[in-house]
């Protein structure tokens, strides 16, 4: 279903970024560039929302987890940010692409004004050929921090952009029936067509000690953009290579199925 797909987004979440150590998986960040630039040199347009600046600070700073209160959260970030950009713009460099970062705060979606100067800013670097790469204004936006995540960021950004596809890498393959680590006869469920309670139940929480995330979050995520009619994957990223047997329309992943716009 995503094979004429011409405008997605991509999430990456820390889990898919970094060891177990909490260092980065230079390897595999730079498979994703590789793959993501392709596809832009395919003729799509791409945009990268990224996790990882907090859990990525906290190990460059030496800390042996994430900081568990608010600013010594936002410190990492900062400290994180800018490791995650250096290596991004340096990964696209060199396959011959430009990346720009945008820092969100929920503020900026919420304002008519700032959401319409936000959205000019994305449409002139797709015209530039630029990827934007999008992450939470984690040092300043406290509101965020405590109550954000990076899956739901993807599906505001999908919705802004007028996206048609969100993908969600992550260290699990999909949606499972149960939890296939406490259930031997838990299923990948495949293609999700409507978001009700038995799927939500589905979706228990999980998360790393580096990032945020768990099922629950992708499932809201993904009601969220399939609500303006877009397809939703939620998928494994250890391999992002997989991404083009997704876009060649090959079973990856769980499909959650968008609702046709303007209903």
């Amino acid at each position: 279903m995503l094979k004429d797909a011409k405008r997605i987004v991509v999430k990456v979440g820390t889990s898919t970024l970094t060891y177990g150590t909490g260092k980065t998986n230079v390897r595999r960040m730079r498979r994703l560039a590789e793959v993501l630039s392709d596809l832009q040199n395919s003729g799509m347009q791409i945009a990268l929302v990224t996790s990882g600046a907090i859990g990525i600070g906290a190990v460059k700073l030496g800390l042996k987890e994430r900081p568990h209160d608010t600013p010594g959260r936002q410190a990492a970030a900062t400290v994180g940010q800018c490791e995650l950009m250096f290596m991004y713009d340096k990964l696209f460099g060199e396959y011959g692409h430009i990346v720009g970062q945008l820092l969100i705060t929920r503020s900026d979606i919420d304002n008519g004004e700032r959401r319409e100067n936000l959205i000019n800013s994305f449409e002139k670097l797709f015209e530039y050929g630029a990827i934007p790469i999008i992450n939470e204004n984690d040092s300043v936006a406290v509101e965020e921090i405590v109550y954000g995540d990076n899956d739901n960021l993807s599906a505001h950004v999908a919705r802004l952009i007028k996206a048609d596809a969100l993908i969600i890498l992550s260290d699990i393959d999909g949606l499972f029936s149960a939890n296939p680590c406490e259930d031997e006869n838990a299923v990948l469920i495949p293609v999700v067509e409507n978001i009700d309670d038995e799927i939500i139940s589905a979706a228990g929480p999980s998360g790393s000690s580096l990032g945020t995330g768990g099922m629950a979050t992708k499932i809201t995520a993904a009601k969220l953009a399939t609500q303006s009619g877009i397809d939703t994957v939620v998928m494994n990223g250890a391999n992002p290579e997989d991404i083009y047997r997704l876009l060649e329309g090959r079973q990856t992943g769980t499909l959650f199925k968008a609702a046709k716009r303007g209903e």
